[in-house]
């Protein structure tokens, strides 16, 4: 189901743990992109946003030569978002769980 979707089904109490929640364990996009631009080459960025394997992959082949880390730039940010959204409904199933809806 759409964050959304959930997040109009929850209480302005409950809304304010979430967001709370969220916020608290949200990873920053200037530290990602500081990570990218310091150790982008042996994927510093990837490991900070917990993609590890992708990291390995970047460490070994450096990045792929400077040309997948350079790539890399365009893509990150949505990455980010994803991993974001997906904290969010992580966050909303333990307020609906702990609140007794499911």
């Amino acid at each position: 189901m759409d964050n959304v979707m959930l997040k109009s089904s929850l209480t302005s109490q409950q809304m304010l743990i979430v967001q709370s929640e969220v916020e608290k364990s949200k990873k920053s996009k200037g530290v990602m992109y500081l990570l990218w631009l310091f150790t982008g080459g042996i994927g510093g960025h990837r490991y900070y946003l917990g993609d590890i394997g992708r990291g390995i992959a970047m460490t070994l082949t450096l990045g792929g030569l400077g040309f997948w880390a350079l790539i890399d730039v365009f893509f990150i940010g949505g990455r980010l978002r994803e991993k974001t959204e997906k904290l969010e409904l992580d966050v909303i199933s333990r307020v609906r769980t702990m609140s007794g809806e499911n």
